[in-house]
């Protein structure tokens, strides 16, 4: 559950609209206050609305331009913000609370984000449960019942709903989440969360991951590699720097070099010039100055540069030089010897992804070579008497092999080797010779297809024979079904057969692992908020990964809309998007100009 900072109890009431949550709050307010409760009320509305009537001197000075607009009264005061750019924060608007002066926040709405909150369900709008996909739910009100270990509370008996907030408030701990309604939310969010708890046949996608991954070693084979061709590589052991860096004190620019204590002569005698790569052998004196350029070593003495563009040379006096600033400190310009680097300091982790300026940073330090965890080697291959391998006339009642090729381009961008075993024919034998050569010649197994809870394939008769392989069905799309075991000791993965499902669930399991077994510790993809430019619906329950475009609006912000149609078998899609927008489980509709979350694709696919 997510910590909001805040110094009184926070609780929401979560429901979809026409379940009353304003009319319920209405009734509950005043037997709240009637307890002795100071309350706070944050309401979250969809759509655009104002707070003064038009005509009114504060209605006619915010619409004239007042991006804030203050009206105070004897009675009241408020502050009026105007957000056209981007909509306040959640944490934000906590902040504009003066919670010393309040018992509770209480919160209608905001039903998709992480802090507690009551349920209202009403079984006449015939609407999902919220409680079952978010574990941040501590009760539930509703006009019937529900199977749940939650506290459960008639919604039409007001005085029972106060009671509870009242008791929620009482047991409340400063700067955390009510002790026993923690223990309520741990309790509900472990029985979701643990896998062991749930049939193979249906995990989220966090669940799926975590039971791969916990499966998954890195590989111990190291290999010593050229710098030159280190790229994409994971470091098996610390680079640890040999020298300083930078290796010598000297000049961060071209100028002058003097001595910080002879700062305020008149006129310097210019006694010699450094260029780089050379250096000045004697102690600078008093009165003396250098002339040197970026980068070379500082004389013994000096410890100042003044730069070239504020230093005149005097009338008459060609070795003599003034400087036409009073503003010099002593030791400006100057880099000291292991100022970026100390030698024996270690550089990089084993474990880091080596990249351009990985690279050259190795290469800086003097190391031609470097030791590197060995290329993942995975095998694929495609399955069917229907796919029939590209270049060749398409026969009836064929398909061409489009996913061998799409596998190839993820597994060389995460810098595999990939092993083609081609198409393999519907026959047993061959299938199970097939697999059992890859799974004792390469690190993982990977093919798509075939792996359907339903279907009757060859190559689930040929994983019987081999190993431990489970079919799961998981709660997204697309992607549902996906197999995953282990023959012998070798990682095998089946995908599903549509091409964008095939992209999506390599991304979401088949990346993380293997960079887990390349040594890439704690891995996660990068995830960012956008505004949706247009609404995104998903069915409650199930992660929802469409193919999106985002993009940059006339404020600067982070927007993204869909690439259109989202069938599984568009693959066209795939290549128009830039990002994946995904639409987690307790949410089943984003509106316009809602946030939400997309995963960039660059440098991925």
């Amino acid at each position: 559950m997510t910590q909001y900072k805040t110094s009184v109890p926070l609780l929401g009431f979560a429901a979809y609209s026409g379940t009353g949550k304003t009319t319920l709050l209405e009734q509950l307010l005043p037997k709240l206050t009637e307890a002795g409760l100071t309350i706070g009320l944050l309401k979250h509305a969809h759509h655009d609305f104002d707070v003064d009537k038009p005509g009114k001197d504060s209605y006619r000075l915010r619409k004239a331009g007042a991006t804030q607009m203050l009206i105070s009264s004897r009675n009241r005061h408020a502050l009026m913000t105007e957000t056209p750019q981007e909509e306040a924060s959640f944490e934000y608007l906590l902040t504009r609370f003066d919670q010393t002066e309040l018992d509770v926040i209480l919160v209608e709405g905001c039903k998709n984000i992480a802090f507690p909150k009551i349920e209202l369900h009403r079984d006449e709008l015939e609407k999902p449960w919220l409680h079952p996909n978010d574990s941040n739910i501590i009760a539930v009100a509703s006009d019937s019942d529900v199977d749940t270990d939650l506290p459960q509370i008639n919604i039409n008996d007001v005085d029972a709903i106060a009671q509870f907030v009242f008791s929620y408030v009482s047991n409340y701990v400063s700067d955390s989440v009510s002790e026993s309604h923690s223990k309520i939310a741990s309790k509900s969010a472990s029985n979701a969360a643990c896998c062991d708890t749930l049939s193979p046949a249906f995990l989220s996608v966090e669940q799926g991951q975590e039971k791969i991954l916990s499966t998954i070693k890195p590989i111990e084979l190291i290999q010593s590699i050229s710098v030159a061709d280190s790229y994409g590589s994971i470091l098996a052991e610390d680079i640890v720097s040999p020298i300083n860096v930078p290796q010598y004190t000297n000049s961060a620019m071209d100028g002058y070099a003097i001595r910080g204590d002879d700062i305020g002569q008149a006129a310097y005698n210019v006694v010699a010039e450094v260029m780089a790569g050379h250096s000045f052998e004697q102690e600078l004196k008093k009165g003396e100055a250098v002339k040197i350029m970026t980068g070379a070593p500082t004389p013994m003495g000096a410890d100042t540069v003044i730069m070239r563009e504020q230093a005149t040379q005097n009338d008459g006096q060609r070795n003599q030089i003034s400087f036409t600033t009073s503003d010099i400190r002593a030791g400006q310009n100057v880099r000291q010897a292991g100022e970026d680097l100390a030698k024996d300091q270690t550089v990089f982790e084993a474990g880091t992804k080596i990249q351009s300026a990985e690279m050259g940073m190795i290469a800086s330090l003097g190391f031609g070579e470097c030791r590197v965890k060995r290329k993942i080697r995975v095998a694929i291959f495609s399955t069917g008497d229907e796919v029939q391998a590209p270049g060749t006339p398409l026969k009836p009642n064929s398909i061409y092999d489009s996913n061998r090729f799409t596998l190839m381009g993820l597994l060389e961008k995460l810098g595999c080797e990939v092993v083609d075993l081609g198409i393999i024919e519907d026959d047993k034998s061959l299938m199970i010779e097939a697999i059992e050569n890859a799974a004792n010649t390469c690190d993982m197994v990977l093919t798509s297809g075939g792996v359907s809870v339903g279907d009757a394939d060859y190559i689930k008769l040929a994983l019987d024979k081999l190993g431990h392989i489970d079919f799961w069905r998981i709660n997204m799309r697309p992607g549902r079904p996906l197999a995953y075991g282990q023959i012998n000791t070798t990682p095998f993965f089946g995908l599903p057969g549509n091409p964008v499902a095939v992209m999506v669930s390599f991304l979401n399991f088949v990346e993380p692992a293997i960079r887990k077994m390349q040594g890439e510790a704690n891995w996660k993809p990068l995830k960012v908020q956008a505004l949706a430019e247009e609404s995104l619906r998903s069915r409650q329950g199930r992660t929802e990964f469409s193919r999106g475009v985002y993009s940059h609006n006339e404020f600067g912000q982070l927007t993204v809309k869909t690439t259109g149609k989202q069938g599984s078998g568009i693959l066209r899609s795939m290549s128009e998007a830039n990002c994946l927008i995904e639409i987690t489980p307790e949410v089943d509709t984003v509106k316009a100009g809602e946030s939400v979350t997309i995963i960039p694709l660059q440098g991925r696919i």
